[in-house]
Parts: structure tokens; sequence; C-alpha cells
């Protein structure tokens, strides 16, 4: 099958620097075209996709019939709306997260995923990481023994007010942007769902800039914190009766730090290290694939579904719906 011709929907920093590069590179696709309604916005996507056309809204890329999937790097709130209007083109969906801003939200995209018979998923790039995968085998296998905790960690100092991270009408806040990953690393990592979520949350001007949850997922607690007003700091920890499995730099790999697996059993510590890959190569390698040879997918959206669960029940705890 020949390659998948990528759309990109708005000139959004992230798409510029991050994905849309990783499109380009990843074997399977290439980017033919973005939407931006200033031309100038467009320059540095040429960097990477010379030949790319540029259509001047939304709509007009999603009526091309020479692209057949869209990455969706637009503001939160906006996610839902625009997968929708893809997939009902007939376009293929890789959006970035959080997808939705309610777990319900995403019944409406699995819906429409199968009536349109197209491939939709979340960009939660970590569970293509080797890391985690390989924290996935090791916990199957029994490498800790009984896991009786899980320890977890995802902050940055935040305060442009215009960001969109801090404004409640985006979809803002810590827990849709950073909690994502704590609560669905643990839930990828683990294969179970939690249980019993209690949160204590801090609010600014309508957005959560500071989590303290904890739950249970299966026999093991679960405590983690996410914050977008803390110093930069990552990690994540799964403790048992018979090792410690730890990943330092879990979701910013080659930016926040070296990917490594660090495996302590008794005076023995096993680490293994990724220094160079990157996992949003992996990701458009792996969605590229889905779309031109079917099988699984790490990343469904009923996974994605699972982890905004989560998040909404940390909200409900704390009194809010988030």
């Amino acid at each position: 099958m020949a390659d998948v011709r990528w759309g990109i929907l708005g000139a959004a920093k992230f798409a510029r620097e991050y994905m849309g590069p990783a499109l380009t590179l990843a074997p399977g696709g290439q980017v033919a075209a973005l939407a931006t309604s200033e031309p100038a916005k467009a320059a540095p996507f040429r960097v990477f996709a010379p030949g790319m056309r540029v259509h001047d809204s939304f709509d007009a890329l999603l009526a091309d019939p020479d692209i057949d999937a869209v990455y969706i790097p637009l503001p939160n709130h906006l996610h839902v709306e625009w997968s929708l209007k893809a997939m009902r083109c007939g376009k293929h969906v890789l959006c970035e997260k959080p997808m939705a801003m309610q777990a319900a939200d995403f019944d409406p995209l699995i819906a429409a995923r199968d009536a349109a018979g197209v491939r939709a998923a979340e960009a939660f790039m970590i569970v293509h990481h080797p890391q985690w995968q390989r924290a996935r085998q090791l916990l199957a296998e029994g490498a800790v023994g009984r896991l009786w905790r899980i320890d977890a960690a995802f902050s940055f100092n935040n305060r442009d007010a215009g960001n969109i991270r801090n404004q409640a009408a985006a979809g803002g806040g810590g827990l849709r942007d950073i909690g994502v990953y704590v609560m669905g690393g643990a839930r990828f990592a683990t294969g179970l769902e939690a249980t019993g979520v209690q949160a204590r949350i801090q609010w600014e001007n309508g957005v959560d800039v500071y989590a303290a949850i904890s739950a249970r997922f299966g026999e093991a607690d679960y405590v983690s914190f996410t914050s977008i007003r803390m110093h930069p700091r990552q990690e994540i920890s799964f403790h048992g009766d018979a090792g410690v499995l730890r990943l330092p730099v879990p979701f910013n790999a080659r930016v926040f730090g070296e990917a490594r697996l660090e495996l302590q059993r008794g005076m023995e510590t096993i680490i293994e290290r990724w220094p160079a890959v990157n996992h949003y190569e992996l990701q458009a390698a792996a969605f590229n694939r889905w779309v031109r040879e079917g099988g699984d997918y790490p990343c469904p959206l009923e996974f994605s579904r699972g982890t905004q669960a989560m998040i909404d029940a940390a909200f409900a705890s704390a009194g809010r719906s988030g």
C-alpha cells in the first residue's frame, strides 16, 4: 500500500517542532497538506515537507481527496468536534491528548470510527516507547513479585496566563495535560484499572494547578501528583515484594533526559537505556502500519476512554466536574 498521506489541522508549535517532523520521518507516511488561514505559518513546515499543499481552512483540508489521515493538535476543547468531522469525511484520525473532556465524549468518537470504518486514536506516544513496553513485559512476568505500590510524579512550572494550559475555556489544567500520562502510564504498564480514586486539587482561575491522587490498582496502592506550578519533575516506580521497577524519565524522553529502566532486585540493579529513541516517530510509524496493514494498536480509543474515566473520577472526588 502507498504511504499514508497526512494532513495537519493548524500550524501549532507542537506540530511544527515534534509531530510534523515525526510524521515525515516515520516509515509508511508523509505530510501532504497543512490547514492554516495564515500562509506565513506554513513556511517552517515546508522545511520537512517541501511539497505539501496549504489549505486556508480545516474544512478544505478535510475535503481534499488526496488526504488519508489527519493529525489534530488543536486546543483541547476542539478535539472532539474536529475528530468527528474528520472521521465523517472518511479520514483516519490521530488527535492530541486529551482527545475528549469527559469519558462519555469518547462514545460518539468510537461510534463515528466504527461507522466510517477508519482508524482513530489519541496521540498517547509513551506506549510506543520501548521503555514502557519493557516495563509492561517485566511486570507481567512478575519481575517485582507481588505489586504493592505505584508512585508517579509529573510537574512543570507554567504561569503564562495566555497559555492554553492556564485557560479553563480551552480545557486547560494539569490533569488533562499531564495527568493523562501518569494515569494512563500506570494503566498501560499494569494492565489494571483504577478503583477508589481520591483527589485533592488546588485551583487557579478554573484550572487545576496541583492534584494529589490516590487509588487502587488491583492489590496495589497508587499515589501520584501532577502540577503546572512546580519545578519540573517526572518519574514512576512500581514497588513489589521482590523488586522495584523505576522509569526516571517516563514521559518526556530525550527532552527531560535519557530514557532508561532500572530494575532493582536485592543488591543488583539492572539498567536498560534507549538514548536515541524518538517516541513520536514510533507513534507515527505504528499508526501508519495500523492504517496500511490492520492488526492491533497499543492505544485504541477504548483505552483512552479508560484513562479519561480515571481523570473524571479524580475531579468528581474533589467535588468538581473539571
